[in-house]
């Protein structure tokens, strides 16, 4: 079966930068659109961003300009790249795939990893 698993996460300040990394099995990896979704306490899950099979990326507006989403198809594996790291964006980050085009829903995706906590301190 499919699995993702992220990793990466981690405890930082504010103004400063984290990689996420998500690493796939169980699928064809370059046939799938890989994004991310966070959710913090109290919130509904939103979308982060997505990265196509040819590689074309879309993002949320609170994130555009500091996040990017990469793909290295030859390791399964899906980045979050996070820079200029804000308190807000405090949360458990989720790797995400599907067959078919970017989508901002989240239950338009039917895989899903465990996730991984980002805390960014003020």
């Amino acid at each position: 079966q499919v699995q993702l698993v992220e990793s990466g996460g981690g405890l930082v300040q504010a103004g400063n930068s984290l990689r996420l990394s998500c690493v796939a099995s169980g699928l064809t990896f370059s046939r799938y659109t890989l994004g991310w979704f966070r959710q913090s306490p109290g919130k509904e899950r939103e979308f982060v961003g997505g990265i196509s099979r040819n590689a074309m990326t879309s993002y949320a507006d609170s994130v555009k300009g500091r996040f990017t989403i990469s793909r290295d198809n030859a390791k399964n594996t899906v980045y979050l790249e996070m820079n200029s790291l804000k308190p807000e964006d405090t949360a458990v980050y989720y790797c995400v795939a599907r067959i078919g085009a970017i989508v901002g829903i989240y239950v338009e995706y039917g895989n899903w990893g465990q996730g991984t906590q980002v805390t960014v301190s003020s």
